[in-house]
């Protein structure tokens, strides 16, 4: 039995069918589904969970399927490790990182959400499906589709970075560059579905696409053994993972897996584009669009579709933002690699710059734990960490000119 009801819209709460649709028929307002809990509450214990297969469809019963899911199975269930030594150089006693680096199968959290929208096309009867995106979410679609026998058609600024053009391309997918930024290429893709009734994640697909975000925290608190942090740090773009992440703590709660307790939800936005974070620290409802000049392509979206939502949970919550600028950024990449050993992308180096910045402000004060959501891979990304060549030195193939380099360097390594 599907545990699916309907949707229902964000803003003004009027429910409506469970269809491929961008928004609101009423007031344009974002879309989620409405479950029937009693009915997840039949089948939706720890006991139940933790027989089953380690990904993301351990947790099915609160994602919006009402058929067994095609894509995505071994997505998801990425690593929450203790990071002491990253802790003791920000300054917080209790850190831990979600490394979504490592999730299957194209090394960012975005494959748990087209994991999800992928299948529900499947149950739509779609035979085509696409995205617009800055590379993460183009991979992880053109990979899905392969996979599950599907056509994909990704839009993607032109300027992307190479490691994403080539992580879409080689899936087969058609990949159309579009000269602009991401606001522009996701305007395109939205005339696109209403000419061509295409299945675009992020656009018709979204309001099942976006839950496939909730599983990050289903398994922070699954991986915590039931029990919720204190704070959790969060890269925005579009400001959906936060609310989902928000959403997936309360439904926890309601279900009676979880107890209740403040969970603080900080969002991390670069500098360069920084809508979301701008709109918090100036006390305004709304972020203010922006025009995005940051090297953190994955977080620049100018005019982010679930930002007042974000701002809400941010507040809500007790939380705040923070805005790092891009050489934060990369120090934050190198920091997070040089103390625990895990390389991120420009969008985790965002969130180690704004975790830092938090816990100078005395956000962690409290010593609970603080969770750091990293959610892209660090190879995506590599141009950011581009200079000069990263050698100690360059010696010719001699053992007393090696001697000599290590006797002048060596001690001070």
């Amino acid at each position: 039995m599907s545990r699916v009801v309907g949707l229902r819209c964000k803003e003004c709460g009027k429910e409506q069918a469970k269809d491929p649709v961008a928004a609101c028929a009423g007031c344009w307002g974002g879309l989620e589904p409405v479950y029937d809990l009693d009915e997840v509450r039949r089948t939706f214990t720890p006991e139940t969970i933790a027989a089953r297969p380690r990904d993301l469809w351990r947790y099915r019963e609160l994602l919006p399927l009402d058929a067994e899911p095609t894509v995505g199975h071994g997505t998801g269930f990425t690593p929450l490790l203790p990071a002491p030594r990253l802790g003791q150089r920000l300054g917080i006693t209790d850190l831990w990182v979600k490394y979504d680096a490592a999730c299957h199968p194209t090394l960012s959290f975005k494959d748990r959400l087209v994991a999800v929208a992928l299948s529900k096309a499947r149950e739509f009867g779609m035979d085509t499906v696409g995205c617009a995106s800055t590379g993460n979410l183009a991979n992880a679609v053109a990979a899905g589709a392969a996979a599950s026998g599907l056509r994909a058609v990704i839009l993607v600024p032109e300027d992307l970075e190479a490691a994403k053009l080539v992580g879409s391309a080689v899936y087969g997918a058609t990949l159309v560059g579009v000269r602009g930024n991401y606001d522009r290429v996701n305007r395109l893709c939205a005339e696109i579905c209403d000419r061509h009734g295409w299945g675009i994640v992020n656009v018709n697909l979204r309001a099942y696409y976006a839950e496939g975000s909730k599983t990050v925290g289903f398994e922070i608190a699954e991986q915590r053994g039931w029990t919720l942090p204190g704070h959790v740090v969060v890269p925005m773009a579009g400001g959906s993972m936060l609310t989902k992440i928000d959403r997936a703590f309360r439904e926890l709660v309601e279900l009676g897996l979880v107890k209740d307790r403040p969970v603080r939800l900080h969002g991390a936005q670069p500098e360069g584009c920084a809508p979301i974070s701008g709109a918090w620290k100036a006390g305004l409802a709304q972020p203010r669009p922006v025009k995005p000049d940051t090297i953190v392509r994955s977080l620049a979206i100018g005019d982010p579709a679930d930002g007042a939502t974000a701002l809400a949970a941010i507040r809500r919550t007790d939380g705040r933002a923070e805005d790092p600028g891009d050489a934060e950024v990369v120090e934050g990449i190198r920091l997070l690699a040089e103390t625990e050993g895990l390389f991120a992308e420009t969008a985790g180096g965002t969130v180690v710059a704004a975790a830092r910045r938090l816990a100078q402000a005395g956000a962690f004060a409290d010593g609970e734990p603080v969770v750091l959501q990293i959610s892209g891979q660090g190879m995506k990304t590599v141009e950011a960490l581009q200079g000069r060549p990263p050698f100690a030195a360059v010696i010719d193939g001699r053992l007393a000119d090696f001697e000599a380099f290590w006797n002048q360097h060596g001690s001070a390594a």
